[in-house]
């Protein structure tokens, strides 16, 4: 045996609003378009990411914090007003 485990290895990202460190699959991500924060739930938007747990309390935190902005690497204030509405509804697909 050359001790390695079987097991694959899953891409782990940090939590904006918690900084909870989860695995890639787990968490939601999200990218800046034009002035907004859009969530891209299948992973393919262009451009940066930032990546947060599909729930009202880690949203909420990262917006208090100004996470998102700072994250994406905005030069200025970014919209994040219809983005809990629109993590909750991704909440509520996923199984």
């Amino acid at each position: 045996m050359s001790g390695r485990t079987q097991a694959r290895a899953c891409p782990e990202r940090t939590c904006v609003g918690c900084r909870a460190r989860a695995a890639k699959s787990e968490l939601l991500r999200i990218v800046a378009v034009g002035d907004a924060c859009v969530p891209d739930p299948r992973g393919t938007l262009p451009g940066r990411g930032a990546y947060v747990h599909p729930a009202a309390v880690c949203v909420d935190k990262a917006v208090r914090r100004r996470a998102f902005p700072r994250a994406l690497r905005s030069p200025g204030a970014l919209d994040t007003a219809g983005l809990s509405d629109a993590v909750a509804a991704v909440a509520a697909a996923a199984p």
